[in-house]
């Protein structure tokens, strides 16, 4: 069992190398959504093209202004001192260019790992990322499009309701721990959200399952979910269980249940 553990780890290529940046600016959302823009001449070059797509976050993790860079051992990024770095990902909201501006949208959730760096962060702080990773092709004849996300998954649902073509149904729902954590959509002509408050109590997912069993499923429709890992893979379970060709789905799990801090 080592020996083929060790030959798959050997196989995982490794990641875009980090690129440092700076706190240019700091817009709260609303009051558990904070987005941060950041600038800096590493970004030059960075090129995002397709929606939903990911980043890693490197904040510092040992007190101090400048993150420390970390080393790919082949398997994952480590310190210099054998400790795992603070590392999250998140969906690149914008990209601008001309100089070039990165905007990333954080849940602010509490007071550890990037989260509460994200809460006492101020403009001039430093930072890295690394990216992109895979985002989303949009299949311009699905019929129709279902998003379903938590918080987490927020920043894509909005860039993927900016992108789907103007005639494709969408049909988005969203669950949030707190009423307060909703925020204002971009706009699209054919779509429908429904936002989900979780019962204190339900397991993360629990309302996006039960919405989508609800949603009628023809041979035209797609679906793409996100969210916490075990909830998203309870959605994957349900799709396959009516037949749903994994080709027409998309499920993602962004975060798990108690794990925090480094990682």
């Amino acid at each position: 069992m080592t020996d083929r553990t060790d030959r798959i780890k050997a196989l995982r290529r490794e990641p875009p190398a980090f690129r440092r940046v700076i706190v240019d600016r700091i817009t709260d959302l609303g009051p558990h959504l904070r987005r941060i823009t950041f600038v800096g001449d590493d970004l030059d070059g960075l090129a995002i093209d397709e929606p939903a797509a990911s980043v890693r976050l490197l904040v510092p993790s040992t007190g101090g202004a400048e993150p420390v860079m970390p080393q790919w051992n082949g398997n994952e990024f480590l310190l210099p001192d054998g400790r795992r770095p603070l590392i999250r990902t998140f969906t690149p909201r914008y990209l601008r260019a001309g100089p070039v501006e990165l905007d990333l949208d954080i849940v602010l959730h509490g007071e550890e790992g990037v989260s509460g760096w994200a809460m006492g962060v101020r403009p001039g702080d430093s930072a890295a990322v690394s990216g992109p990773g895979r985002g989303y092709a949009v299949d311009p004849d699905a019929d129709p499009l279902v998003l379903l996300g938590d918080e987490s998954a927020v920043p894509a649902i909005a860039q993927l309701l900016e992108v789907v073509p103007a005639r494709t149904t969408v049909v988005a729902h969203i669950e949030v721990a707190r009423h307060a954590a909703r925020i204002e959509l971009p706009g699209h002509p054919n779509a429908s959200v429904t936002w989900h408050d979780r019962p204190e109590g339900d397991p993360p997912g629990a309302t996006l399952l039960s919405a989508l069993a609800a949603e009628p499923l023809g041979e035209g429709s797609r679906v793409w979910a996100a969210g916490e890992a075990a909830g998203v893979q309870r959605i994957r379970k349900h799709l396959a269980e009516r037949g749903i060709e994994r080709s027409r789905t998309t499920v993602r799990g962004y975060w798990k249940v108690g794990r925090a801090g480094p990682g």
